[in-house]
């Protein structure tokens, strides 16, 4: 006895014609004024750069006068 294994892929496509519109929530740590988008070939790469990570606070040092 053979059981046959069938695979089922789908593939998701959206086809309108006109004007389309996606929202989604961005991340934090996105640099919103640089986003840009490309459309090429009918394939919309949106690209979100991520901001550059905050730098340490340096430790503050305090003098202290005894008198």
């Amino acid at each position: 006895e053979k059981e046959e294994e069938t695979e089922v892929k789908y593939i998701r496509m959206e086809r309108r014609v006109g004007k389309f519109m996606r929202k989604f929530t961005l991340p934090a740590d996105c640099n919103v004024e640089a986003i840009s988008a490309a459309c090429q070939d009918g394939v919309l790469t949106v690209t979100v750069p991520k901001l550059p990570p905050p730098e340490p606070k340096k430790p503050k040092t305090i003098e202290v006068k005894i008198g």
